[in-house]
């Protein structure tokens, strides 16, 4: 049995006009906090608003998942030469639209965390991390950057002064350079909902993920993440807290875990 307290996220509002992605009413009654897709590879005012609606009654707590401008390929194509001013001025863009919606819902935003091929490319490249990090501080310094641990992205968040949740996947194989393992590689993404849990109780115990290949990278852990676009996701998240509560962990939204580490306003270590 375990005595660890950790968030469940999922991103969401990844819907777009009459194109419907995720089922996420189901999935805001499992998770503690919703990545809200910001219309750069899904979402449009019309989801943005019903999601961040739906988050506000459950009481889930919300963030912008921004991404590069590609709704043909879900943002999940990599965009190679995009300029990083250029990129940080499109990250401000999106985070602005969820921030004053939210604001107009009655439930703000706390974070945020990139979506896709920028996520995974900002996690590697030192540039395009600070072109992320730079975006969040222009907005709202007080808001988390979700980043995966060691990863550029955490460590431009904490240069510039940001507070840090550290994420890991319940859907996703790791590479060696703790990054997640390319979509296009076989076994990158886990399907089976006990196979996830247990890799993540084993997560947990160790304070470390075990990489494709082996290697174990030790690591802290904030928040957990289940895609909301992947099938079955409803029943993998279902499945992960069921396992995690039955083993003594204390569910909490992030924001509220990362605030209990290191109080708004305090200087990172």
């Amino acid at each position: 049995m375990m005595s660890v307290h950790v968030d469940l996220n999922c991103d969401m509002g990844e819907s777009f006009a009459a194109w419907s992605m995720g089922d996420d009413r189901a999935m805001l009654d499992i998770v503690t906090t919703a990545n809200i897709a910001c219309g750069f590879h899904a979402g449009d005012p019309v989801v943005m608003h019903e999601t961040l609606v739906q988050a506000r009654d459950r009481g889930v707590q919300v963030g912008a998942h921004p991404s590069f401008m590609d709704l043909v390929g879900f943002g999940r194509r990599r965009i190679e030469g995009e300029s990083p001013s250029d990129l940080e001025k499109q990250l401000i863009y999106q985070i602005g639209a969820i921030r004053t919606m939210a604001e107009v819902v009655g439930h703000p935003i706390r974070h945020v965390k990139t979506h896709g091929a920028l996520g995974n490319m900002a996690a590697e490249d030192r540039e395009l991390a600070l072109a992320v990090s730079r975006a969040i501080a222009a907005i709202d310094p007080e808001l988390i950057q979700l980043a995966m641990p060691g990863m550029q992205t955490s460590l431009t968040a904490q240069e510039l002064g940001l507070r840090v949740g550290n994420e890991v996947f319940a859907d996703r194989a790791y590479a060696d350079n703790g990054n997640l393992l390319s979509r296009k590689l076989p076994g990158a993404v886990i399907h089976d909902p006990k196979a996830a849990a247990d890799r993540v109780l084993r997560m947990l115990e160790e304070q470390a993920v075990t990489t494709i290949s082996g290697k174990r990278i030790a690591l802290d852990i904030d928040s957990i993440c289940v895609h909301g676009d992947t099938p079955g996701a409803v029943e993998m998240a279902a499945t992960l807290r069921r396992r995690l509560e039955n083993n003594g962990v204390a569910i909490r939204p992030m924001a509220d875990i990362v605030a209990a580490r290191q109080p708004s306003g305090s200087p990172q270590q």
